[in-house]
């Protein structure tokens, strides 16, 4: 059982290609929390199930994160599948599309491989979109209180929730005290990715993250795209915004309708064999 290993400015996955994976419908919640734990297993921050069939793509992709839940969408994800298809010689340098349950994204692939831009779609405010418990409504300069600290946050989907809670200040300590309750504050039904943000100057900002169901992550795709158009939303910054994370650095193209392009690298780490004995333990 063949899997390959990518990182994407640190955000590591584990691509597990159906065909590599005979009898397997899907990996289990056991199975991903025992591949991805960082001890037990092969360790990464998610698991990339593809290339699989669909109707709106000529690749379809899953996105399982290490607790066993699965996300809509990942952007760093997304440029790492797309390395792999790119290093599998099943895409080249023309632009192709991949199937998300978060949506159909454009990518094009640098040559080289190592830069790679995928147009992630459109961020919405939208609560019933995101979702946000209450009416209907843009989500934007709201409070939330979360244990000793009230903070002013916007949420925001690009196919997967966020939070996004603009600071003067902003560090890991932050992220990892408050970035689990606001993940699953009541205020957002399906949970929701946390990212602190930093307004640097009107072309940089930083952030710092909590990923939902993965926990504090040194970078993040999505998390990149949501902050940029908050950002862009309250008028902090312009349309091209380089993004930085403990990882490095994103680039975020901001069009009309706050559609995302996103650009950024990938790293190819190495490739391996699951052994069924691994799946022996349980975490």
């Amino acid at each position: 059982m063949r899997f390959h290993k990518y990182h994407a400015l640190g955000n590591d996955y584990i691509v597990m290609d159906p065909a590599d994976f005979p009898g397997w419908t899907t990996p289990t919640p056991e199975q991903i929390r025992v591949i991805c734990h960082r001890n037990f297993g092969a360790g990464s921050d998610g698991i990339l199930w593809g290339p699989l069939p669909s109707t709106q793509a000529p690749f379809g992709l899953r996105i399982f994160n290490p607790d066993g839940s699965e996300a809509e969408k990942s952007g760093n994800g997304l440029r790492i599948f797309s390395r792999y298809l790119y290093d599998r010689k099943k895409v080249g340098s023309a632009p192709f599309t991949i199937d998300t349950p978060g949506g159909v994204v454009e990518v094009t692939i640098q040559p080289g491989g190592q830069q790679i831009t995928v147009e992630m779609g459109c961020v919405s405010f939208d609560s019933a979109r995101i979702p946000v418990a209450g009416a209907p409504r843009e989500v934007i300069n709201e409070k939330i209180r979360i244990q000793d600290r009230e903070f002013t946050f916007c949420a925001a989907t690009i196919g997967n929730p966020h939070c996004v809670i603009p600071l003067p200040e902003i560090s890991e300590k932050l992220a990892r005290h408050y970035g689990p309750d606001l993940e699953v504050h009541a205020n957002f039904p399906k949970r929701t990715n946390v990212q602190f943000l930093r307004v640097i100057d009107r072309a940089n900002i930083q952030i710092e993250i909590w990923e939902r169901g993965a926990g504090y992550t040194l970078a993040s795709g999505s998390s990149s795209s949501a902050s940029a158009a908050v950002a862009h939303k309250l008028g902090l910054v312009d349309r091209s915004v380089t993004v930085h994370m403990p990882g490095g650095r994103i680039g975020i193209e901001i069009g009309d309708g706050f559609a995302i392009k996103m650009t950024g690298p990938v790293t190819r780490v190495a490739e391996g064999t699951l052994h069924d004995e691994v799946f022996s333990t349980r975490v």
